[in-house]
């Protein structure tokens, strides 16, 4: 298959945000290589889907190898994956420690290891992480160590890549998304949710398809992260 189209990495990929991803990138006519635990085989040959646990480094190996085998290369990187465990601090337990750190630490380490060394062999591409304004800002009487330890970690280790291999072509982004509206939320609790922020409302999968869009195409954006949250990092 031809490798001029480009070709653009989607983990958590099976629903919610990561599906909207992909669907968005499609539109654009890119080549996708889809991943989660659960992602089941498309139909659209320009869809390739790779299931396991991001966070294992086999399952980053299969998603890079099996990517460039169908399409030749690897532009993007989207790491969206991430889990939220919403408890008082000292209710977390070790498991839930093992969980957050596997999926929203491990599950960015070893395949933005593996894109970035793809990437530095046709010296371009891009890698856009979604992380959490929470890891930014936090609100009172939302349990979120666990994601801001994560999160906010992800949004350093963003600028330092950024940094690291701008010589190279490659860029690093981020997007840090307040509340948005995906199964996960209850509608009976938008109005709740939305209170949180600034706008008054929780933000739509559009606003997060068209942020990571944006970061995509502009070539002199590098090391930036982008607050999705209808102001909530701004102040209250």
């Amino acid at each position: 298959m031809s490798s001029s189209q480009k070709v653009v990495v989607v983990t958590g990929a099976s629903q919610g945000i990561g599906a909207a991803v992909v669907q968005a990138f499609r539109k654009l006519d890119y080549r996708v290589v889809a991943t989660s635990r659960t992602i089941t085989p498309s139909d659209d040959p320009y869809i390739l889907t790779v299931a396991g646990d991001i966070g294992d480094p086999e399952t980053a190996r299969r998603v890079i190898a099996e990517g460039v085998a169908r399409f030749g290369r690897i532009d993007t990187l989207v790491n969206n994956a991430g889990i939220y465990i919403g408890k008082p601090f000292t209710e977390n337990t070790a498991d839930d420690y093992a969980a957050v750190m596997n999926v929203n630490m491990a599950g960015f380490f070893y395949i933005t290891q593996l894109a970035i060394a793809e990437m530095e062999k046709h010296g371009s591409g891009h890698v856009v992480s979604v992380t959490a304004s929470i890891g930014d800002v936090a609100i009172s009487g939302i349990y979120s160590v666990l994601a801001a330890m994560t999160k906010g970690g992800l949004n350093s280790a963003t600028k330092s890549l950024a940094i690291e291999y701008a010589k190279k072509g490659i860029r690093v982004n981020a997007v840090a998304p307040g509340v948005i509206n995906t199964p996960m939320h209850a509608p009976e609790y938008h109005e709740m949710l939305g209170s949180f922020h600034p706008l008054g409302r929780i933000g739509e999968m559009s606003d997060m398809t068209d942020a990571i869009l944006y970061l995509d195409s502009a070539q002199f954006v590098t090391g930036e992260i982008l607050h999705i949250d209808g102001g909530q990092s701004a102040g209250r």
